[in-house]
């Protein structure tokens, strides 16, 4: 099997235009990565890289680390690039959402050419949020206490705090706008998706730290005895790691493919011969989205329950919200509960303003297409909205558990967030995600060139032997 694989990649360096593209990801992404380590002007952020290093990228706040792993780490490194692509993310979700809201935007989209400018908004859009989160962040640098626990040292070095605002806004905002640059030459003249690459390598990027807390968790420092067995809880983690990606993938790839007859049909003078076809519905239609939100929710209410606490005001008040605050820290029976709750709501919720059952019954009822057994029109809504939410409920509960996944080796079995990470949750979805789709992208050149791809069952298929 691995003979097979190192082939396929050797082919994939036989083919001049997929080999052009392949280097050119592979050097765009390297930018990417240099970013993440130049620091910001104006700070001094080697004591903090220090810190960090020593614990294992373990000291920024939960309410931070996410997005600091998308980063690559840049937040932490103090680095131009610690906004990542997340803004850019951030307003294409936020567009998306708006056009179930604005009937205009929605049909801008489906002309020709509409969805250019639904990007250039996006663009447009991307520049305000870099501004606010990069005045936040560069606020977090000037007071490091709140967002890096028991760090006790000073970032800024410099004297006027205006020009220092100033610099370390500006360039993360420019670094984000390039690396938004970046990530659309990936997709044009490289391979795979530009944006989803980047956040990949950024989360990849944490893998050595994860090696290294894996080494340091069955053989400690000094030679002390670890408390965890090396062919018990490694073997187990072997097995959780296997079942999780082999379920990730299943899930990844999964639909109901729902038959479809078309009736012959003259349109002018042309005759269009009738025939079957499927309409694919997607198991896990939100993909990773409902786990974004839902970690973003949750990252403010158990701080502003402590806020509260502090200036609540009678004194009897701050009672309820002194209970509150450790119930909904990250880990606790009540945040795991809403976790999975707020899981479950966003999944409908994104599958609702992505999915309209609606034009496609209407798409299909004008092409003369018909489910077989299904009325057309409203029957054919109503069917489609009963299939997409049983299918929806099957992924929404996939996601609630490999979300919570990690979070229970964090907590439960006191293993690193490193390690964690790479067990479950939104990292592991996205980078087994991307990975596919880039293996697809690679294997369709392979295919036109009648080399021999990664699938081979399907590569068969495709060529019906």
């Amino acid at each position: 099997m691995f003979r097979n694989i190192f082939t396929t990649f050797a082919n994939c360096f036989k083919i001049p235009e997929l080999k052009s593209r392949i280097l050119f990801t592979l050097a765009l992404l390297a930018v990417c990565r240099v970013m993440a380590y130049i620091s910001i002007p104006g700070i001094d952020g080697a004591g903090l890289a220090k810190y960090m290093q020593e614990h294992a990228h373990g000291g920024v706040t939960s309410a931070l680390g996410l997005y600091n792993r998308f980063a690559g780490g840049a937040y932490g490194n103090c680095a131009i690039g610690a906004l990542g692509i997340m803004p850019y993310v951030t307003g294409s979700i936020i567009l998306t959402l708006v056009q179930a809201v604005f009937p205009r935007l929605s049909k801008l989209a489906r002309e020709e050419g509409g969805r250019a400018k639904i990007v250039q908004y996006g663009r447009y859009l991307t520049v305000p949020l870099c501004i606010g989160q990069g005045a936040y962040f560069a606020n977090s640098y000037l007071h490091p206490g709140s967002a890096f626990q028991g760090y006790t040292g000073q970032l800024v070095v410099m004297d006027n705090i205006y020009l220092y605002y100033f610099l370390a806004i500006s360039t993360m905002t420019t670094a984000t706008l390039l690396l938004m640059w970046l990530g659309e030459q990936i997709t044009e003249r490289g391979i795979g998706n530009g944006v989803s690459l980047i956040i990949t390598v950024g989360i990849v990027a944490g893998l050595p730290y994860a090696c290294g807390d894996l080494v340091t968790m069955f053989f400690p420092a000094g030679g002390l005895e670890s408390q965890y067995h090396l062919f018990g809880t490694g073997l187990l983690l072997l097995i959780l790691l296997v079942v999780v990606i082999a379920g990730i993938i299943a899930i990844t790839q999964a639909q109901r493919k729902v038959p479809v007859q078309y009736a012959s049909r003259m349109v002018g003078r042309k005759m269009y011969q009738g025939g079957t076809n499927y309409l694919p519905l997607q198991v896990n239609q939100s993909n990773v989205m409902p786990i974004i939100f839902a970690s973003s929710i949750l990252m403010f209410p158990s701080p502003l329950c402590n806020w509260l606490a502090s200036y609540a005001q009678p004194t009897f008040l701050r009672g309820p919200f002194l209970w509150l605050a450790p119930q909904l820290t990250y880990g606790a029976p009540f945040y795991l509960c809403m976790y999975a709750l707020l899981i479950l709501f966003f999944s409908y919720f994104w599958v609702a303003t992505t999915f309209n059952e609606i034009q496609i019954a209407d798409d299909l009822k004008k092409n003369g297409g018909y489910i077989p057994g299904v009325r057309p029109g409203q029957s054919t809504s109503d069917y489609l909205h009963k299939s997409m939410s049983r299918l929806t409920l099957a992924g929404a509960i996939f996601l609630t558990l490999i979300a919570v996944i990690p979070i229970m080796l964090y907590k439960q079995l006191n293993i690193s967030q490193n390690i964690a990470q790479f067990f479950g949750g939104t990292s592991i979805l996205i980078a087994v995600g991307v990975l596919l789709n880039t293996m697809r992208q690679v294997e369709s050149h392979l295919m036109m060139r009648h080399y021999d791809g990664f699938l081979k069952k399907g590569r068969l298929r495709g060529r019906g032997y």
